[in-house]
């Protein structure tokens, strides 16, 4: 996988990395991982400027893509950035994989076979998934990376 990471602190840029190559290990296979490239763009204020904590985008082609963008706001807690990315990685796991694909000239979405025109936002199944995947993925990284016992990951952010 080639992965950038812009903006925000050495720490934060760390943390991003670190989330980002776990999240690609849990959700997909290393044959797979290994034809992506992921930029990570960390903006201040982005749930400010675009009222978004963050969003991820094939750059390539809808059909099983393989580069994309994350962007995340670095202004959030870095328990909350760390979960952002977890979820939008489940996202690059959508598409990579092909479970999810963007029909643009029909704005509609396929997820697992099944067509979606408009529909609310929490009741999309791939942001269910994501939603649902984002904070086992953010524990199960914190454990296996020993920050578990850092304050910072016990924030309670809900």
């Amino acid at each position: 996988m080639f992965l950038e990471i812009t903006g925000s602190t050495k720490k934060n840029r760390e943390l991003a990395s670190s989330i980002t190559e776990f999240c690609a290990t849990k959700l997909m296979t290393t044959r797979l991982a290994n034809t992506l490239e992921i930029n990570i763009e960390l903006v201040n204020d982005l749930a400010k400027k675009e009222g978004v904590y963050g969003d991820c985008i094939w750059e390539d082609k809808p059909n099983r893509p393989k580069e994309f963008t994350i962007r995340a706001d670095s202004k959030l807690a870095p328990r909350h950035m760390v979960e952002t990315i977890a979820h939008e990685m489940v996202h690059v796991k959508q598409w990579a994989k092909g479970e999810m694909q963007e029909l643009v000239r029909q704005s509609k979405t396929r997820f697992n076979g099944t067509l979606f025109g408009e529909t609310e936002y929490w009741d999309r199944p791939w942001e269910i998934e994501a939603h649902g995947r984002e904070k086992g993925l953010f524990v199960r990284w914190a454990e296996t990376t020993g920050k578990c016992n850092e304050a910072w990951t016990q924030e309670n952010l809900y």
